[in-house]
């Protein structure tokens, strides 16, 4: 095997570089020539390739109407509606209060993005729509967009910073408070979490068995629903939460929670982490800060934590093509607009990890990364 010197593998790599660049530049001069468009749809090899491109293009195009067609079908309850049996357009139009002509327009979109289809003169449940109504959570936050498509009204202005002050801001005020206890809107944010939180528990708790841990502190954990879900999976294990106080009340009050939970009101920003945990878990909490947080909560929890003990971090991550939609695109503006945070790839994380002080950091594959993706390290010990 020849093992080249590092002059030589740098002038590979980048003659590499260069040829790569090369060919997409002339690709994208194809690409954008019209009559090349026009040849390559007409061509029948690349006919496929044509239309795929143009739709997908349209798709960019048109997505904004059709996050609003989505909105009104949920605000309307329009899914809702026909999932216990199909209905006349007229029938629907008089629940949803709406004229025929109205509900039509939106049956119609709604159909055509396979959220309703059409049985004959009737609407029943589409195969996309039947999923959605199966996830709450993704109900909740389409409800929720609302103050989302508000901030993106001018992202010309909020990529300036020239915009008013945004409705997510001050939903998520929290984040950056200066008494996070007094936030009016713990009990809103709380439950938006939660609504969705049960689905990516399951993935995350498939990808990694808690059931090998005695004490597991979940930071930032909300109303407690993901550390029910670990209670199913571990009923031996000793339960704590650390959330902010306003927070940490309405975990109190859940109902049925686990005896083996115990509450622990603070914010990480001023306060110590309880210690005894040989896991802790962060669960869609450290894309909602800026480095500079992140990196006194790792550090907190690292003290926090025995030798050899585990953290585990899970939220979406910007690691693939796959989720880049998700992890670049969608939380990268949704975060801007809340005011902190981005989307982190696992390599951010494992460097922060390692700056924090832990080691063995691993990527665990979950079911659909696209809810979450998940990086486990340990303290040394």
């Amino acid at each position: 095997m020849t093992v080249l010197a590092p002059d030589e593998r740098d002038r590979r790599e980048a003659w590499t570089v260069r040829w790569r660049d090369r060919w997409r530049d002339l690709r994208n001069r194809l690409v954008g020539d019209p009559r090349f468009q026009r040849f390559a749809a007409a061509f029948p090899p690349t006919r496929p390739v044509a239309r795929r491109q143009a739709a997908a293009l349209f798709d960019l195009c048109a997505g904004f109407v059709y996050s609003q067609v989505l909105f009104a079908c949920v605000r309307l309850r329009l899914l809702d509606h026909v999932a216990a049996g199909a209905l006349t357009p007229e029938a629907l139009a008089r629940q949803m209060g709406l004229s025929p002509a109205a509900a039509l327009r939106l049956i119609r979109a709604a159909a055509a993005l396979d959220l309703v289809e059409w049985r004959g003169l009737h609407i029943g449940l589409g195969m996309r729509g039947a999923a959605l109504r199966g996830n709450p959570g993704a109900l909740a936050m389409i409800d929720h967009h609302a103050m989302l498509y508000r901030d993106l009204a001018d992202p010309v202005a909020l990529l300036r910073g020239e915009a008013a002050p945004a409705q997510l801001s001050r939903f998520w005020a929290y984040v950056e408070a200066a008494d996070p206890a007094a936030t009016a809107d713990a009990a809103a944010y709380t439950a938006l979490m939660a609504s969705s939180q049960s689905l990516v528990a399951e993935d995350i708790l498939d990808a990694y068995p808690v059931a090998r841990h005695r004490v597991i502190l979940d930071v930032g954990g909300g109303d407690g629903t993901f550390l029910a879900a670990v209670h199913r999976r571990a009923p031996d294990a000793r339960l704590m939460l650390f959330d902010l106080p306003a927070v940490a009340a309405l975990a109190a009050a859940r109902p049925g929670r686990p005896d083996s939970l115990t509450i622990h009101p603070g914010s990480f920003r001023t306060d110590d982490l309880p210690e005894g945990a040989d896991l802790v878990t962060l669960v869609r909490v450290v894309h909602d800060h800026d480095d500079e947080l992140v990196r006194l909560l790792l550090t907190r929890i690292h003290r926090a934590l025995p030798p050899g003990g585990t953290l585990m971090i899970a939220e979406p991550m910007a690691q693939s093509a796959e989720v880049a939609p998700m992890a670049d695109a969608y939380f990268g503006f949704y975060l801007m607009a809340m005011g902190s945070g981005e989307a982190r790839s696992p390599e951010a994380l494992e460097a922060m990890l390692r700056d924090a002080g832990f080691t063995d950091v691993r990527r665990r594959p979950t079911r659909r990364p696209l809810f979450a993706g998940l990086v486990t390290a340990r303290k040394p010990g």
